[in-house]
Order: C-alpha cells, then sequence, then structure tokens
C-alpha cells in the first residue's frame, strides 16, 4: 500500500493497474460514474481523517462513522484471548460491507488484533485495513498463489475471520436472503491446523436494487458487476441497527471421514443460519 493521500482511493489509478493499458479506452462518463458509485470522495475523506489509524482502531471507526448499532448476542462464547489457542471465525456474508467491518471490530478487539481476513484483494486499497487482511485475486495475476496466502494465513499466529461463500449473499427464489454454497477450505484447513470453528450469524439485507442487478450479472455477465455496488450499499445502510449472534465453539475433531469436508461446510453452514433462534430472538 502507498502512502496515504487525500487523493488514495482513485479510480484512474485502479483501472490501470487492473487493466494496463487498455485503461485508456474506458470512457470518462464510465470512470466519472463508477467514482460517484464508489463514493470516491466521500471514502477517501474518511481515510484522510483517520489516517493515524490502521487494524481495529480503523475498523471501529468505521462503525462510528457508520453510525452502526450493533447487537452482540451469545459474546460469552467467544474463546478466551488467553486460552493459548488458535480459532477459525465462520460467518454468512449478507451484506459484503458493513458485516467484514464490524465483526473485524469486534473479533480484533477481543483478541487484541491477533486475527486476519481473507478478503478480495480491492479492499487492499484501504491503508487502514490492509495490516489485518490477506488480499486475494483467485482470477487475475495473483490467483495462483491463492492456496499458499490461505496456508501462510492458517499457519500464522492469528486467528482466521472467513466469509466462507466467497461473495455476499444474494436473494433466493423463496424470497430470502442466503449465502451462495459455502466452501469447504475453512474445513480443511481447520482440521489440518487444529482449529475449532466459532460460528457467527450477522443480521441485515442490501437494497432491491442490488439483488436485481446481483441476479443479472451471475446469469448473464462473466464477472461480479454487483460487487461494484456494495460501497454504495453500505452507504445506503448507514444508521441501521445490525444483530451478531456468536454459537458454541464447533470442535475440530467433528469434522471426521463421516462426511466430506463439502458435507462439513454445509453442517456449518446450517448452524450459523440457526443461530438467531438458538440464541433466542428469532431469525
Amino acid at each position: 500500500m502507498g502512502e496515504i493521500t487525500e487523493h488514495t482511493i482513485d479510480i484512474d489509478r485502479i483501472l490501470s493497474d487492473k487493466m494496463g493499458r487498455r485503461a485508456r479506452y474506458v470512457p470518462r462518463f464510465l470512470v466519472s460514474w463508477l467514482k460517484r458509485l464508489i463514493h470516491q470522495d466521500q471514502v477517501n475523506k474518511f481515510i484522510w481523517e483517520n489516517r493515524h489509524l490502521s487494524g481495529v482502531e480503523w475498523l471501529e471507526a468505521c462503525v462510528r462513522y457508520l453510525k452502526m448499532d450493533i447487537e452482540i448476542v451469545g459474546k460469552e462464547n467467544l474463546p478466551a484471548a488467553d486460552d493459548g489457542r488458535l480459532y477459525t471465525f465462520v460467518s454468512n456474508h449478507p451484506l459484503g460491507g458493513q458485516d467484514g467491518v464490524a465483526l473485524g471490530a469486534v473479533i480484533g478487539r477481543h483478541y487484541d488484533g491477533r486475527f486476519r481476513y481473507l478478503v478480495n484483494d480491492l479492499l487492499m486499497n484501504l491503508p487502514g485495513l490492509a495490516p489485518v487482511c490477506i488480499g486475494i485475486n483467485k482470477t487475475g495475476r495473483n490467483g495462483r498463489s491463492f492456496p499458499l496466502m490461505v496456508e501462510a494465513g492458517f499457519k500464522s499466529d492469528n486467528h482466521m475471520l472467513m466469509f466462507p461463500a466467497g461473495l455476499n449473499s444474494r436473494k433466493q427464489k423463496d424470497g430470502s436472503i442466503h449465502d451462495i454454497p459455502w466452501k469447504k477450505t475453512f474445513i480443511t484447513k481447520s482440521v489440518e491446523f487444529q482449529r475449532d470453528v466459532v460460528p457467527i450469524h450477522f443480521s441485515g439485507t442490501n437494497s432491491k436494487r442490488f439483488y436485481r442487478i446481483a441476479k443479472f450479472s451471475d446469469r448473464f455477465l462473466p464477472f461480479n458487476l454487483a460487487m461494484l455496488f456494495l460501497v454504495d450499499e453500505m452507504y445506503r445502510n448507514v444508521g441501521k441497527h445490525f444483530r451478531i449472534d456468536i454459537g458454541k465453539p464447533i470442535p475440530w475433531q467433528t469434522f471426521d471421514r463421516s462426511r466430506t469436508p463439502a458435507q462439513w461446510a454445509v453442517y456449518v453452514e446450517d448452524i450459523v443460519y440457526d443461530l438467531p433462534k438458538t440464541n433466542g430472538g428469532g431469525a
């Protein structure tokens, strides 16, 4: 990450980094639209005003900036910070923005900053977030190094915070908002490195517009168009109430050969979505 300036987030530079010489062919009106869509000026103002913060402190500043009203249920289920063990925290991913910020602030504060996210490498452009991130780009030039980055995260002395769906939640045929199928990586790596898994459920939804765009993108486009709208969705969710349900740790020995890793991933996903009921208070 380069020096923090009043123009840290620069769509022109990001396009150039991602597209090289082809970036010059992107119409200027489209570039201007992108800058408005990601709230470039507002985000840069926040980054500049909080340039002295990083990691957990920066995440907590984000929570305040977004005026998030957070209710935590089951916080007593978080393992003690001094028990000498490492854990894998897994959550559904309903929003794609606030959920990651809030969970990072909660987990990071409880464990004195000893955690890491696996995140889309675009988020590495946020200097305050970068210190607690392992940036991944599965489809770009870094795609082949994805397994190595995951391995490094689990080998480290940090707890891992993961969103096993990879993408944020989509609207289902029955109208519910639910993650796409969870990937098995968190199961295989938690077993390999003997980390118990802590299930977390995060409440919240994005706008109807977002789900329409996501449906179109997933069905007809070769890239994730919906991702471009996540910052705008974050600003639409300013000031809202969110509930975080934390479940009891699942021992890594649970994930034996009676099921495949993919089946165990579904098992944990079901536990996550049942948490609002098992913790009391409805779905």
